[in-house]
């Protein structure tokens, strides 16, 4: 099979957003696999927001150590090959078709077995399979959703990442933050380290439960390890950072906001817990890994006169670390706003938080069926913004056209900028609409 064969093979076991939560699908298809999964140490990640940036970050420092990675990150931005990767790179187009044919008589066998094994679930399988023939030395590996159900948590991490938690798929997670914060809890396994990220105090007082009723040794951004300073710099911040066993200064990344420096502390101190002892890692290989990170799609430049930011925040928690960063890093007069989302988030939370950054909002959709439509979002978005200020486009490149028409009619010195947000797949389609660079 090529490759687009093999898409939309994958494609026809339904939907990411559309399951059933169980981990018996996945079991017992790893189990005719031969558990790839346990064949390399696992660095597990959940939470609401950061986690992609946590991996991206994660495998950078793994890989300036000398040590062969795997990448197993959702949803995709342009392909689904982004999701597997190895070192760094995407699987080609031949060697996803080649994983999905040695693994595809094993599914079929866990199909007449029982329900048949979906699409998260098969990524999810593919990746460690991949993984383990590679081989790799360690592999870095973030949830689609939840945490306790989710796919990935069949393996055991070694280390577990809990990125902020906040509100979001709250038909599937619970209402609040302590049910969603149980839920992500789960990936924390018995003796393993947990690397938790600043938290609500709701959510912290259950991750540190189940740590202590699972014997898990925890480590807390702000209390064992976090960022001790920042300073905004050309294309994104110096930071000086306490891991776990040193302090590394004069640490460069090339990423906005606050959010992402506690991402990178929360990577170093993974990679701090994976490696055992005392010692520190070496500054330099410390710089050296950062300084070449990147996340695309999350507060990315793609264009500069007029600079447009695509970003892929979805939810008020993601929204809210965006805008301050927005507003930190640029100087912007004026802002417009492109923005497409789907119709199961907070979208009243996300536009009464853009309202009053953005002076102009131009609403769409995006590909997914999901998306709301333009005049759906518009008459969400007039009674907050006011009808004068918001301009309706059914397509996605139209509205991006028209934002930068927009920027491009107050003159080039005139600081405006635009921003292209409210889901990870508009933040692909622009991207895409935008020729942004490669899938890496």
């Amino acid at each position: 099979m090529d490759y687009r064969a093999v898409e939309r093979a994958i494609l026809e076991r339904g939907v990411e957003w559309d399951f059933e939560p169980t981990l018996d699908r996945i079991a017992a298809l790893l189990d005719l696999l031969g558990s790839p999964q346990r064949a390399y140490p696992v660095i597990h990640i959940a939470g609401t927001n950061g986690k992609t940036s946590t991996a991206r970050l994660t495998e950078a420092l793994l890989k300036e150590r000398n040590l062969r990675v795997g990448r197993f990150t959702s949803p995709h931005l342009v392909s689904m090959r982004e999701r597997i990767t190895v070192d760094g790179e995407p699987l080609s187009e031949e060697r996803f078709a080649q994983v999905y044919e040695e693994i595809i008589p094993y599914v079929e066998l866990a199909d007449t077995q029982g329900r048949r094994i979906q699409f998260f679930e098969l990524l999810t399988a593919m990746a460690f399979a991949a993984f383990a023939d590679t081989p790799v030395d360690v592999a870095v590996i973030e949830t689609g959703m939840g945490g306790s159900w989710d796919a990935t948590n069949v393996a055991d991490g070694t280390v577990c990442v809990i990125t902020p938690i906040s509100l979001d798929h709250t038909d599937r997670l619970g209402p609040d933050i302590p049910s969603i914060a149980g839920e992500k809890a789960g990936i924390i396994k018995p003796g393993a380290t947990a690397i938790l990220a600043q938290q609500e105090l709701a959510a912290a007082e259950v991750l540190m439960r189940r740590s202590a009723e699972v014997g898990a040794v925890v480590a807390r951004e702000g209390l064992e390890f976090g960022v001790m300073s920042r300073e905004v710099a050309i294309g994104g911040q110096l930071l000086t950072l306490r891991g776990l066993k040193g302090v590394y200064d004069e640490v460069y990344l090339p990423l906005y906001g606050a959010h992402q420096a506690g991402n990178a502390a929360c990577a170093l101190a993974a990679v701090e817990a994976l490696t055992g002892g005392d010692d520190p890692l070496d500054a330099d290989l410390v710089r050296q890994a950062f300084a070449q990170a990147s996340s695309p799609g999350r507060m990315e430049v793609v264009r500069r006169t007029p600079t447009v930011v695509i970003d892929a925040a979805h939810n008020p928690g993601g929204m809210q670390a965006t805008l301050e960063g927005l507003h930190e890093a640029f100087d912007f007069a004026k802002v417009i706003g492109v923005v497409a989302v789907m119709r199961d988030k907070d979208v009243e939370g996300l536009l009464e938080l853009l309202e009053p950054m953005v002076d102009e909002i131009i609403v769409t959709r995006n590909s997914s069926p999901r998306s709301l439509t333009a005049d759906e979002l518009a008459a969400l978005a007039e009674p907050i913004f006011g009808e004068e200020r918001v301009h309706v486009e059914d397509r996605l490149d139209d509205a991006i056209d028209k934002g930068i028409g927009i920027a491009d009619a107050e003159g080039e010195f005139s600081g405006t900028g635009v921003l292209i947000t409210g889901s990870v797949v508009t933040a692909g389609d622009a991207r895409r609409l935008l020729k942004a660079d490669g899938i890496r």
